[in-house]
This record gives structure tokens, sequence and C-alpha cells, in this order.
């Protein structure tokens, strides 16, 4: 079949689907993969196509609305305002979605462009489905990922999930109007239109594991767990880092991914004194939080593929995204997560609970004394290095690629 697969966000909401569209062009599918022009290097060599699609999600991070979201001290401000910044980013997408969208079989929508990828394909009269990082549908079971995970009771968690579908919604209003004045298309609302796929048990694979979160009970049929979706990535590591690994014990990994911080010289000064206070060597992501320092224990450095570099690690700290999450994970080292904003306090509770973390750090309380406090406990406690590799070795055991393989089948018959 011709899939296309269309994400869009950052490169954890991208960088899953690349190891995905792999794995389906080797079980004998056509691929292409539709986002931001700004991850057209991560399909190189991979045999996925690529289609590139507007909107730069690095600048829109830094413009003053991007900042604007640290301006908020709740989850639920976080999404209103991002669902706000995102509502012209999915309209500006469409013209390119749709493009690439007549040329597939069959559409596989990540979780920030369902709304759209669904009306796209009833539009051309192709079949699709979902294919989620994150738990996106509302549950009693636990708190709304998106708000931050924190547990408002069973009807609480349920009424927290309505909000963040009402708000994924509200980001496709402009994008379903652009169907409908400039592609002939005659899609409903989006409220209307997620009612009828819900009705109709319109199929959502999850890319994380069971292990990690279980499927919630009162989830509806067709919402399945499919496992992780791993990038695909055959970079090796920087000579320069290989050489500071060999000169000395196994380091802290501090990255935050795609987060911004509203003082990047400041978190970054508190990290290093974290690391002394610890007795610590690290390595320093600088990431899309421009983070930055050079000590004769500490390095900075660029974009590396965290496959390789992980395992080498004595801990990881990061932002708690998905992608990251997922990547610790599967290196098996203890983690110390410092969420920012959205997904993040979801994914570092359910860190702090499977054991290999022994706390949540958010960013706004992240200080010296505190890191280094949080650190000692990752390194020295065993426990947290051995529930780290007891679940990276059930995750080893796992393939994502096959339940996704097995629904394109049977979207096929």
């Amino acid at each position: 079949m011709r899939v296309l697969i269309m994400t869009a966000g950052s490169r954890g909401d991208v960088a899953p689907y690349t190891g995905l569209g792999a794995g389906l062009v080797r079980g004998g599918h056509d691929v292409t993969l539709a986002t931001h022009a700004l991850f057209a290097p991560l399909t190189a060599g991979s045999g996925v196509r690529f289609h590139p699609t507007p909107v730069d999600p690095h600048a829109l991070s830094h413009s003053d609305r991007g900042r604007g979201l640290h301006s908020s001290g709740t989850g639920l401000g976080k999404l209103w305002r991002a669902a706000s910044m995102a509502r012209s980013a999915a309209e500006e997408m469409t013209d390119a979605l749709v493009e690439a969208a007549r040329g597939a079989d069959v559409v596989l929508a990540a979780g920030a462009v369902a709304p759209l990828g669904r009306a796209i394909a009833e539009g051309l009269r192709l079949p699709s489905l979902g294919l989620f990082l994150q738990p996106q549908h509302p549950t009693r079971e636990f708190g709304a990922p998106m708000l931050g995970g924190r547990s408002l009771g069973t009807v609480g968690n349920h009424l927290a999930g309505q909000v963040v579908t009402a708000a994924i919604d509200r980001v496709h209003t402009e994008a379903l109007r652009a169907l409908r004045t400039r592609h002939g298309m005659r899609p409903r609302g989006p409220a209307a239109l997620r009612r009828a796929h819900e009705r109709a048990h319109w199929p959502v694979l999850h890319g994380f594991s069971a292990h990690v979160v279980p499927r919630p009970r009162d989830w509806r049929p067709g919402l399945d767990l499919a496992g992780y979706w791993w990038p695909y990535d055959t970079r090796r590591l920087p000579a320069e880092l290989e050489e500071f690994l060999a000169a000395g014990p196994a380091p802290v990994f501090v990255g935050l991914g795609s987060a911004t911080v509203p003082d990047p010289g400041r978190v970054s000064a508190e990290i290093v004194r974290a690391l002394r206070q610890a007795g610590l060597r690290g390595v320093i992501q600088r990431g899309w939080a421009n983070l930055t320092a050079r000590t004769d224990d500490v390095i900075t450095v660029g974009d590396v593929p965290h496959a390789l570099l992980f395992p080498r690690a004595a801990a990881v700290v990061h932002h708690a995204g998905a992608g990251t999450t997922a990547a610790v994970l599967r290196a098996g080292v203890p983690t110390v997560p410092v969420p920012v904003q959205f997904d993040g306090g979801f994914w570092a509770d359910r860190l702090v609970a499977l054991g290999t973390a022994p706390c949540a750090l958010p960013l706004r309380r992240l200080s010296a004394g505190a890191l280094a406090s949080a650190l000692r406990r990752a390194t020295r406690d065993p426990r947290h290095r051995d529930r780290a590799r007891a679940l990276s070795r059930h995750l080893a055991e796992e393939d994502g690629v096959a339940p996704v393989l097995a629904a394109l089948d049977r979207t096929a018959r």
C-alpha cells in the first residue's frame, strides 16, 4: 500500500515515525512521512519518502508567542495558549497535507494532526487510522497527560480529558475550513467529525508499551497499544564526545530536548553546580533551550543519537517528553525527569512510579541543590538502575511495528 504518515510538532513528535516508517517499508509498503521541512534529514537512508510541510516549529517555539507559554502557571493555561498558537500553523500545513494524501492509499495520522488527517482522508475517500504517542482519549484512571497528568479523581480526570479533546478540536477549525474553501471538500466540523469516528470506533494505535502505561480499562474498542516505535538513526557519536566518554567515569546526560527555558544561562549554571556537588561528570545537550557549559568535567553537544549515548550514561536528566522518555527506558538507565510543560509531568510521574527515577524535579523548582540530591539518589541507589534494566529487557521483547502492519493488512481487505 501507499502509506502516508502525517505528523507535526517538535523532533520528538516526528522521530518515532521514522523508525515505524522504515519498518513498514521492510514490510513491503511504500511509505511517505509528511511533516515540517526542518525534519527532512531524519528519513535519510530509511527508505521512507519525505513530503515537506510549512511551519518551522523551532522558530515558533522561540517566537514571542512560544516564549509566552512560560508565563502560564497552569497546565490548562499552557494548553489554551498552545492551541491558539497551533491554530494558524495547522491551517498553514493543510495544502501540503492534502497534496501528500492525494497519492496515498491510507492515511496514518499522529495525535497532533488527527482531526485534520481524518477529514482529509474522508474527503478523499481513503481509510485512515491514528498513531498516537500519548494517551489522548479521556479516561478515569489517570489525569489528562497534556495537562500534566495530575489526577483529579475519576470524574475530574475524565472531564480534563474532554477539555483536552475540545482544545485539539479548536486547533483544527480553520484548517477544516480551508478544506472547504480551497479543496472542495465538505468535512464536518471537528467536534462532529470526532464524534462520528468515535461511534465507528476509529482505530488508534499508541506508540508506547503497556509495561509503561497499561491500557485504560474504560477506553472504547479500537484504542490499542502497539509498543514503542524507535527512531531510525544510523549516526555515530562525534569523536569529541567519544573521547570525553573514554576519559573518565560514565557521565550524566542533561538535555531538555525541544523545550525552551526563560533563562538558559541560569539553568546551565545550576546544572553545572549540581554536577559538581554530586561529584559527577556531565554531557549537556544544547537543544532548543540553548543550554551550554564547558569545564574539565562537562561537555556541551548538539544533536546526538540517544540510542548510542544513553546506555553509557550514569543517569539521564531530561524534560520527560514522550520520545526522550522512551529512549531512557530503552537504555535501561536511571533518570531524573525535569518536566517543563504539557505531557512532561505525566511521563515524569510514570518514571517515578516505575521506580526508574527517584523523583521528578519540575523546571520551576530546579536548583543546584535539588538536582544534586536527585542525582545522588539516582546514581547511588541500585534499585533505580535494577528497575530500569528490567524494564529495558521487557521493551526489547516488544515489536511496535507488527501491530501497525496487521492494521494495514486489515485495511487492505
